[in-house]
């Protein structure tokens, strides 16, 4: 028997049309929606449905839309298939926003919980830095050692006096020699420009409205600990592999410090997938939109199956198999 990891997609997965299918054809699909928007007062479905993408790119919508397309898979999973997550899934884990799909998945928030706290999460990233001022780069051939050597290299300002340094670290350790950095705009400039002299294959950078998981992030994330204070986590009905520990966890008060720190904290992803391998998963179930992490999955631990599941037929598909 397969030991299967349940995982979910962060930000960049999003498309304009994410489960308008799965609402069509499913009424508990359709339902969870309709929770969602009741509990953010806001129409995200028919954004998530009908777009325009410039508005579903906000990280305020981005976050809880990725959120309820996964979650509107499970739903479908259990209601179709008889699928419980904790006889299916021997951990949990999810990439930056994806985590607290995961601990909602695993019963440790509640549907509206889930939305409010990543609309805020949302918000508050966007509000912490100024529009312009920050940046992130992908890196394309370097490992996190690498990528750190970089960081500290492109850290300092040019012929600052007295000399100054400017902020900019591993925001994603993908795997697979992908890692992204993230900072003051400056900064992540004077990195993809420093790139090809440490042999780092390409360095670009990315369409993104803020600097995410970066030490810049630190007022969004005094928001979120203030949050997560009045709307804790429960423990898990499955533990989680936690973006910040790339460890298995289960205690709700370590839980709620880790995504707090996760604002600002490298997403250790290579590391979580490493760690769910050592654990003895030996299948990994993305549910919602796109197939990002599963081609993540397939890089680092190449002899591991994946699948996914964001549409009707892929869902049909997926329990056939499960």
């Amino acid at each position: 028997m397969p030991v299967n990891a349940f995982i979910f997609p962060g930000q960049g997965s999003q498309a304009v049309g994410m489960g308008r299918d799965l609402a069509a054809a499913f009424p508990v699909a359709r339902e969870l929606f309709q929770e969602v928007d009741e509990n953010l007062r806001q129409n995200l479905s028919r954004l998530m449905f009908e777009g325009p993408g410039e508005e579903l790119v906000l990280t305020e919508n981005t976050q809880p839309a990725l959120m309820a397309h996964s979650l509107a898979v499970l739903r479908v999973l259990e209601k179709e298939g008889g699928i419980v997550l904790k006889q299916k899934s021997a951990v949990v884990a999810g990439h930056s926003l994806g985590e607290y799909t995961a601990l909602a998945a695993a019963d440790a928030f509640t549907l509206g919980d889930a939305a409010r706290l990543l609309k805020l999460r949302g918000q508050s990233m966007q509000k912490a830095v100024p529009a312009g001022q920050g940046a992130m780069a992908a890196l394309l051939g370097a490992e996190l050692a690498l990528a750190q050597q970089l960081c500290d290299a492109a850290a300092p300002v040019p012929d600052s006096d007295p000399p100054e340094t400017q902020v900019i670290q591993p925001a994603n350790d993908n795997g697979a020699g992908q890692v992204v950095v993230s900072g003051h705009r400056e900064a992540v400039e004077r990195a993809v420009e420093l790139a090809p002299g440490l042999g780092i294959r390409r360095a670009m950078l990315l369409p993104v409205s803020a600097p995410f998981h970066c030490a810049l992030m630190a007022a969004a994330a005094d928001v979120m600990a203030e949050a997560l204070e009045t709307t804790p986590p429960r423990a898990p009905v499955v533990p989680l592999i936690a973006n910040v520990s790339a460890a298995k966890e289960t205690d709700p008060a370590r839980i709620r410090e880790l995504l707090v720190q996760q604002v600002t904290a490298t997403v250790r992803w290579r590391e979580c997938v490493q760690a769910m391998v050592a654990l003895g998963v030996d299948s990994f179930v993305e549910l919602g939109s796109g197939k990002v992490l599963s081609g993540l999955i397939r890089r680092i631990a190449p002899d591991a199956k994946t699948a996914s599941a964001g549409t009707p037929a892929e869902i049909e598909a997926l329990l056939k198999v499960l």
